[in-house]
């Protein structure tokens, strides 16, 4: 399956990354199939911070490539993704998680209960 996600570039506390589709069982700086765009998270400008391949984004989209959480954040920002589909698959995770969190902390109270 190929992935679209971030890939590391920059020295140390000025990250840079290049959007890429690649295997996914590829390692992060492993083989490329193709570079999207970039991504510059220190540039004060935030127009000037994301800058992606509309058409070939598409291309990878439409041939099924699947976009990583923070790829596809920056994709629904540049309206290249549906963003009720992307608010849908948050809104899950977000469920997933409260519930997780809930029953994390009824074995606490358990914890607790029992040391009393």
């Amino acid at each position: 399956m190929v992935r679209i996600r971030l890939q590391r570039l920059g020295r140390r506390n000025r990250p840079y990354y290049r959007i890429c589709a690649i295997e996914q069982r590829a390692r992060r700086e492993g083989p490329v199939l193709e570079n999207l765009g970039t991504y510059d998270p220190v540039n004060p400008d935030k127009a000037k911070q994301v800058n992606i391949n509309d058409e070939r984004m598409k291309h990878w989209l439409g041939l099924g490539a699947q976009p990583t959480d923070t790829v596809r954040d920056m994709l629904a920002r540049k309206g290249l993704v549906d963003v009720k589909l992307w608010e849908a698959d948050r809104e899950h995770d977000r469920k997933r998680l409260e519930a997780r969190l809930a029953k994390a902390a009824a074995e606490g109270e358990k914890k607790e209960a029992k040391k009393a």
